[in-house]
């Protein structure tokens, strides 16, 4: 195994790893922007007012996407298992 194949490798794991957070990390972002938002309109300033919806948005989120996530994992698992066999 030389540089070349570890660079993909390694590639290819960052971008499974994009692939499976991005979605929850920008629902979670969306969320906090509409509470902070809603925040700076009403002027109510309670700082634990966010973690409540973020943690019920960030739960539904991984329900729904989870199979998505599974996929993408096992994908990057048979990927590697052919790139061992390979060797």
């Amino acid at each position: 195994m030389n540089s070349a194949d570890v660079l993909d490798v390694a590639r290819d794991g960052i971008y499974t790893l994009l692939v499976i957070a991005a979605p929850v990390m920008g629902i979670a972002l969306a969320v906090g922007l509409a509470i902070a938002l809603i925040q700076a309109l009403t002027q109510i300033q309670e700082m634990t007012l966010t973690f409540v919806p973020k943690i019920i948005a960030i739960f539904v989120s991984l329900m729904l996407l989870l199979p998505i996530m599974g996929a993408a994992m096992g994908g990057l698992m048979d990927r590697l298992v052919d790139r061992i066999v390979s060797f």
